[in-house]
């Protein structure tokens, strides 16, 4: 009899916080009124996953493409028929991992600058950890569709891994005054939108709310869970 792959599988812990806004954006954007209606869902967190910016940045990649390969794996042998992993600098491994395993990876960078094909954005800034702006896994996206990709300075660098890594990785929600000189040098630089490529500083978004010039990757990745299993994600 043949297993039935009915499962999202996400492969979480980079960090937990963001694991768990994840797995609550796509009940609230999940149309159920039941339990049964709503996604099977098989979650991971993986909380000692080595840091993936300090990986890419030391050259000292293997441990974690291993860590996450062998958690890939698990995954798979739950019946999971697709997975997401809330992780921007992690999608540096996704292509070399999805070469090793048959289940479908939901590729959040790749999905979210689909979505700005699709618009009138000429200029967008990246906003996320040196890791992911040293692989440019942004840039190549964005600019393969057309558009124009900024990174901060590196004094505005400093206060988004600050945000990032000091506040919201460590519990807090994150200071304001912090992202308001962030969004004064996106503006300033002429960006049309900017993308939230770190699933802290969507965290930040959920305890803080941004306007619409934000696109936030990790809601992308939530709606696409939702949308891989034939659904139409909620307005929320």
């Amino acid at each position: 009899m043949e297993t039935v792959k009915d499962k999202l599988g996400i492969l979480g812990g980079m960090g937990p916080q963001a694991t768990q806004i994840l797995y609550q954006w796509i009940l609230d954007r999940t149309d159920a009124s039941t339990d049964q209606e709503h996604i099977p869902t098989v979650i991971i967190s993986d909380t000692q996953m080595p840091d993936r910016t300090q990986a890419i940045l030391s050259g000292n990649e293997e441990p974690v493409y291993a860590r996450m390969l062998k958690d890939l794996h698990t995954l798979e042998s739950c019946d999971c028929a697709c997975i997401a992993i809330p992780c921007n600098t992690s999608h540096y491994f996704v292509d070399r991992l999805q070469a090793k395993i048959s289940t479908p990876i939901i590729h959040m960078p790749r999905k979210t600058v689909e979505r700005l094909a699709n618009t009138n954005h000429k200029k967008v800034a990246i906003l996320a950890t040196d890791g992911t702006l040293a692989t440019k896994v942004y840039h190549r996206e964005i600019e393969k569709a057309g558009m124009q990709a900024w990174q901060p300075d590196e004094q505005t660098q400093k206060l988004v891994m600050s945000l990032i890594y000091d506040e919201i990785k460590r519990g807090e929600k994150g200071n304001r005054h912090t992202f308001a000189r962030i969004d004064e040098a996106v503006r300033k630089a002429g960006c049309d939108c900017a993308i939230l490529g770190c699933t802290e500083l969507s965290v930040y978004r959920e305890y803080h709310g941004l306007p619409s010039f934000y696109i936030d990757a990790m809601e992308v990745l939530a709606e696409e869970c939702i949308r891989f299993f034939g659904r139409t994600p909620l307005h929320v």
